[in-house]
């Protein structure tokens, strides 16, 4: 069943040299797009829903560029606004074995950074819409767009609509104490938290003990007690943990686990050969929205969201192009990678 979904946040043109070269080498880049919450839009319309993805773009073939690189995959871009004068860029340099992929990010003064109260009508937006879903990146990129996140919560809030936020701390982009600070209060108005292994710690302060993200050691029965505390700090209904064990850049074991106030659910594990690690978490955030929002049980909901995020660790750049059965079929133990003839 198609659900009207909105998701908000930046996008930004990627730039990542080709094969395994370092930035020092490369003589061309690959260019493409993606983004937190564009990337969760773009893999909500491929599971087949109804998804409008709102930002702020200047009015440039770059920017058109970026619209027309969601829309392609079904997502509606009917709320964005247009002014500034540049959009993000990011530069990815992807890892392998022991050296780890890297982001530099060229996204200071960015049209969306410069956003204001007035640029969107959220009573609007979220005519008849069932879900919301934004990430801490965007109002870690400047004040305004902290207002402004935390004023689109709480609309949608007031409209009756399902916020989900990914915490998504970036260090680069704000300090922790900055973070707790802002996310503190956004969290008030979210039904369903997202965080990975390091992102309860770096905003909240919340730490699972026996665990070193850096070694791939993760005490899951830890994180039942970080999940527990992360709702006693929040309105939410239910707190998603995903658990990545890094063996190696290119090679991961992938879990996540749910809690919903009750009851611990806990994902089968994937041993992943990565191609490309960007968007998984959103991809993550996509498959479990996508089965919430359509009436699946916790367990459930969780198998389907851990096999998207394993399926996009297996394609380049940051969106997840893969469709329900195809996540479906790795979720039920289709794991085998044969040739499909």
């Amino acid at each position: 069943m198609s659900q009207k979904i909105v998701t908000f946040g930046e996008i930004m043109l990627r730039l990542a040299p080709y094969d395994y070269l370092r930035l020092a080498q490369a003589d061309r880049y690959q260019a493409t797009f993606g983004g937190g919450e564009a990337n969760v839009a773009v893999s909500l319309a491929m599971f087949g829903n109804d998804v409008q993805y709102v930002t702020r773009l200047p009015d440039n073939p770059v920017a058109d560029a970026a619209l027309a690189s969601v829309h392609k995959y079904g997502v509606g871009t009917d709320f964005v606004a247009r002014g500034g004068d540049r959009m993000g860029i990011y530069f990815l340099e992807h890892g392998a074995s022991v050296r780890p992929s890297k982001v530099t990010y060229d996204r200071a003064n960015t049209a969306i950074s410069q956003v204001s109260l007035q640029d969107f009508d959220w009573t609007a937006i979220f005519a008849d819409v069932k879900w919301f879903h934004t990430t801490g990146i965007t109002p870690a990129l400047s004040p305004e767009t902290a207002a402004v996140t935390l004023q689109a919560a709480k609309a949608a809030k007031a409209a009756g609509v399902m916020v989900s936020c990914d915490l998504n701390y970036r260090n680069k982009l704000w300090t922790r104490e900055e973070a707790k600070k802002v996310m503190t209060e956004l969290v008030q108005f979210t039904d369903v938290i997202i965080a990975n292994e390091e992102d309860c710690a770096d905003v909240f302060g919340i730490r699972a003990s026996s665990t070193d993200v850096h070694k791939g050691e993760l005490d899951v029965d830890h994180y039942r007690e970080v999940a527990q505390e992360v709702m006693k700090i929040s309105k939410a209904k239910l707190v998603a943990i995903t658990l990545r064990e890094s063996l190696s850049a290119s090679d991961n074991n992938w879990a996540a686990m749910l809690y919903d106030g009750t009851n611990f659910f806990l994902s089968k594990k994937y041993t992943l050969h990565i191609v490309d690690r960007v968007g998984g978490g959103d991809s993550f955030g996509a498959g479990l929205i996508h089965s919430l929002v359509n009436g699946k049980a916790p367990q459930e909901a969780l198998e389907f969201a851990v096999a998207a995020s394993a399926m996009k660790h297996t394609i380049p750049g940051d969106f997840n192009l893969v469709t329900e059965a195809e996540v479906n079929s790795v979720a039920g133990g289709n794991t085998s990678g044969r040739v499909q003839r």
